[in-house]
């Protein structure tokens, strides 16, 4: 089989703009959390999330398409710019139709069509936008790219809820595998901090009400979590196949060595008690990789803040690992960045593989009151410098779908 590498990547999140601001400030403990100030928030149970600070659409748009392309598709097609420039992976006649993207999302231009419903019932169907379609589908993101950058290739969107950017990497590296393709970007973009995504989460009692204390207010595996923080934001990345890139020059950030998918088939929700499905995407990422659970050294956390879904995931973790589990490295970088859905295995993925290029492990921040079940050694509080040569990135999400990446280090 093919081997496939990370050769470029691409951050918009709420801890920076880049993939280096990012990772500052998560080596540093700093929480992207603050009050909402997209809308009046004080009708709501929760008025806390993980807003992106100083984005600028017009660095990737002229000032008309600005107006035109939902936020989600603006984030997204920003992290897809930046990550083939970091990866100086020019597309030409000659490779075009080597070269693919697979960019998706949780829940798509939610913003664009929460404002376009009420446009519609105050003033009719002259208030829509011919554009509105457009800018709210979710391949729209993988198809805007390929037109800017000329790339050829497979092409659609990827939408698994939490573990769409995963599957998006995971897509990537399978057509790579098979030589259907070269090279792929891939990712995914979340932009849900509205009024109706915010309304639905407080409904579902599934979001943090510690609005008192922003910044504290994500805390997994801590016992006094309540919920999640809704982030937003995107992430992207070059993957190669690894003598393509090599033959190129360019830089290689980590290793893919492999992936893992399943089904809780349990609830549309809650995962089962002992992570069942979490534990056998693992397991098959891990064999995927011809590696054993011994040689894992990290593992970024799908870790939530949530009561259930911390614990499963501590029990997967335990199941797979056995005695090695006590030796692992366990970090939610939620804490940090908030919960971005479809874009949170972007931002978590393109962290592990900082961790493994820097040999800094980013934090668990917020870890307070560790919950008696949820007993590993989540990093706490602060980051640790350790080498380590293999890592996971765990991705879960509604209706029961699992992803997981295994990097390994460059």
């Amino acid at each position: 089989m093919r081997n496939v590498v990370v050769t470029g990547m691409g951050l918009i999140s709420p801890l920076g703009l880049s993939v280096q601001e990012s990772w500052k400030n998560a080596v540093a403990g700093t929480s992207g959390v603050g009050y909402i100030t997209k809308f009046e928030k004080e009708r709501f149970t929760t008025q806390i999330a993980a807003e992106v600070k100083g984005f600028d659409p017009k660095r990737y748009f002229d000032p008309k398409e600005v107006s035109r392309w939902d936020l989600c598709v603006q984030f997204g097609i920003g992290a897809g710019v930046d990550a083939i420039a970091d990866s100086g992976l020019v597309i030409t006649p000659e490779n075009a139709e080597r070269v693919g993207i697979i960019i998706g999302s949780g829940v798509g231009g939610l913003i664009g069509i929460s404002h376009t419903s009420l446009k519609l019932e105050a003033g009719g169907q002259k208030q829509v936008s011919p554009f509105f379609i457009p800018s709210v589908i979710i391949n729209m993101i993988s198809g805007l790219l390929a037109i800017r950058i000329g790339a050829k290739g497979l092409n659609y969107g990827v939408v698994s809820a939490c573990a769409t950017s995963n599957h998006a990497i995971a897509d990537g590296f399978h057509a790579i595998r098979r030589g259907e393709v070269d090279a792929m970007i891939v990712g995914g973009a979340e932009a849900s901090i509205t009024e109706i995504g915010v309304a639905g989460f407080c409904s579902a009692r599934a979001m943090s009400k510690r609005n008192d204390e922003p910044q504290r207010a994500s805390r997994p595996f801590d016992k006094d979590r309540d919920g999640f923080v809704l982030g937003e934001g995107a992430g992207a990345f070059v993957i190669e196949e690894e003598e393509h890139a090599k033959r190129r020059g360019a830089k290689i950030y980590a290793r893919i060595l492999g992936v893992g998918m399943t089904a809780d088939a349990f609830h549309f929700t809650a995962p089962p008690d002992d992570g069942d499905g979490a534990m056998r995407a693992m397991k098959l990422a891990v064999s995927a990789a011809g590696l054993t659970p011994q040689d894992i050294d990290y593992v970024n956390a799908h870790g939530t803040s949530t009561g259930l879904g911390d614990i499963a995931e501590t029990k997967a973790i335990k199941r797979l690992f056995g005695d090695h589990a006590k030796k692992l490295l366990v970090s939610s970088t939620k804490s940090m960045h908030g919960h971005l859905l479809g874009a949170a295995g972007a931002v978590e993925a393109a962290l592990t593989i900082m961790a493994l290029k820097e040999g800094i492990i980013p934090p668990t921040i917020n870890l307070e009151n560790p919950d008696p079940e949820c007993d590993l050694d989540y990093v706490p509080n602060t980051a640790r410098t350790q080498q380590i040569r293999y890592a996971l990135s765990n991705g879960f999400g509604f209706g029961g779908t699992n992803a997981t990446i295994c990097f390994g280090k460059a």
